[in-house]
C-alpha cells in the first residue's frame, strides 16, 4: 500500500485536528497492536529535529481503523506562516513494522488577532 496524499491548512495560532479513517478495499484497516506518528518539516528531506511534531493516536476500537492527528495552538501559535510538509506513520512495536500511510504539503496561515 503507497501513502495517500492529502495537503492540509492550518491556522496559526489555533488548534488543529483531522479524524482519518484508514481503509484498503472499502473496508477499515485493523490497527491493533499499532500506533500513530506525525511530523512536520520545512523540506522533504531535512534532518534533525522536526519543525513540530503532532499528537497522534489510533482511536478504540483499533479495528476500525480510525487515527487522531491533532497540534494545539500552543505549537501552531510558535510557527512561522509558510509551507511545510508531513506524513503519517502507523507501526508496531520496537518499529517492527512500519507503514507511512498519508503524506503532503501544508500550508500555515498567518494569525491576525493577538
Amino acid at each position: 500500500m503507497s501513502a495517500g496524499t492529502y495537503n492540509l491548512i492550518i491556522d496559526q495560532g489555533s488548534d488543529f485536528a483531522i479524524r482519518l479513517t484508514l481503509s484498503q478495499g472499502g473496508a477499515p484497516i485493523n490497527l491493533t497492536g499499532y500506533s500513530a506518528r506525525a511530523q512536520l518539516r520545512s523540506t522533504k528531506i531535512s534532518t534533525g529535529f522536526p519543525v513540530a511534531s503532532f499528537t497522534c493516536n489510533v482511536a478504540a476500537p483499533a479495528s476500525n481503523g480510525v487515527v487522531n492527528m491533532q497540534m494545539l495552538n500552543a505549537i501552531t501559535t510558535g510557527l512561522t506562516p509558510g509551507k511545510y510538509y508531513y506524513d503519517l506513520e502507523i507501526y508496531t512495536a520496537a518499529d517492527a513494522q512500519v507503514t507511512r500511510v498519508l503524506q503532503g504539503e501544508v500550508t500555515l496561515t498567518p494569525e491576525v488577532t493577538r
